[in-house]
């Protein structure tokens, strides 16, 4: 139902038109006086506004120039209703913005004329509106995971954290996922005896702070740079549209996650019953890696992160570094590790 605010200081003018939009299918809210107007109108957003020109306190140009002012009310259609017949009159009003201006007396069937015309044109302008802005919206056009690593890059709420910063803590309220643009973030949790444990390790191009975007759960980690980090965030709830518009986006972001998921049992898994040796070599590999460091690039790692993702100690994964280092599949400069022979690494059990 189309509701119409009717400003008129005749009370008995403003009952009969009232009575005859309502027996024509309209609500109606009505105002004795220009003041009044305004804050209906502000309060009820209605889809028109039939206005009498001369009214005590606030007159009808007032009432225009006053919503005409405001973002919410500007683009209600305006239709001046008055016995001011001078054409100095009528141009005002239209000048000032008005839509439609009819003078007193005048027929039932010319009011209801008017309204319709009116609220027929301004649906007519808000379905181009909304055409126009659903063909340039960014969101119409991601069709795949790279484009939609785009809209995070463009679009995301981009921030930078220093080595060891934490970017968000476990039982922390988790309203958005995060792109890294640039660094690597280790996630770990606590044990009872807070001895940390990494879980995952998240480089440039790949999405962090997954939980739930069906359900507002808290996030079940911690999340902390090994280097300078900067990433762009968005809300769940808005990349919730972005997949829910998008079936192929939804089905490739699917694929990362499975993948994700598989590299974490393949570590728990290595942890549970790999030896010493092959847990140290694998974990240099995952990082060189994550870090999209080049052949013989220095790792600069500590020794406590190696240990926390391998699952061993520390004292255990020190000595095997010391054992590669004299095996020549590493080097050691300044507690920075070079991988000299990954090929050998990758085949130790």
């Amino acid at each position: 139902m189309k509701k119409i605010l009717l400003v008129e200081d005749d009370v008995s003018l403003r009952e009969n038109i009232a009575e005859l939009l309502n027996l024509s299918g309209y609500l109606v809210f009505d105002a004795a006086h220009g003041k009044m107007a305004v804050e209906v109108a502000k309060k009820e957003l209605p889809n028109l506004i039939l206005c009498d020109i001369m009214m005590p306190e606030l007159d009808g140009y007032g009432v225009l120039e006053a919503l005409s002012s405001n973002k919410e009310t500007r683009h209600i259609p305006f239709i001046f209703i008055s016995a001011k017949t001078e054409r100095k009159d009528i141009r005002r009003g239209m000048n000032l913005g008005a839509d439609d201006y009819l003078t007193k007396p005048f027929e039932e069937e010319e009011l209801l004329n008017a309204i319709h015309s009116r609220l027929h044109k301004a649906e007519l302008i808000n379905m181009s509106l909304n055409a126009k802005l659903q063909k340039n919206n960014p969101k119409n056009e991601i069709r795949s995971l790279n484009e939609l690593k785009n809209f995070f890059d463009d679009y995301g709420q981009l921030s930078s954290f220093k080595k060891e910063e934490t970017i968000f803590c476990e039982g922390e309220h988790s309203n958005t996922i995060y792109l890294i643009l640039k660094g690597v973030v280790k996630c770990y949790k606590l044990d009872e005896q807070g001895k940390e444990l990494i879980t995952a390790l998240y480089g440039a191009d790949e999405f962090l702070g997954f939980t739930s975007l069906l359900e507002n759960l808290p996030h079940q980690e911690y999340a902390v740079a090994i280097e300078n980090v900067e990433i762009a965030g968005i809300a769940k709830s808005e990349l919730k549209k972005i997949l829910e518009e998008n079936q192929k986006v939804s089905l490739e972001l699917m694929e990362v996650l499975a993948d994700n998921i598989t590299e974490i049992k393949k570590q728990l898994l290595q942890m549970a019953y790999s030896s010493v040796r092959k847990k140290t070599a694998q974990t240099l590999l995952q990082f060189e890696k994550t870090m999209n460091k080049g052949p013989k690039e220095p790792l600069h790692i500590t020794r406590g992160d190696l240990a926390h993702v391998a699952g061993i100690a520390t004292e255990s994964l020190i000595r095997t570094l010391s054992d590669f280092k004299h095996e020549g599949l590493i080097a050691v400069e300044n507690r920075n590790i070079k991988i000299l022979d990954p090929a050998s690494l990758q085949d130790i059990q």
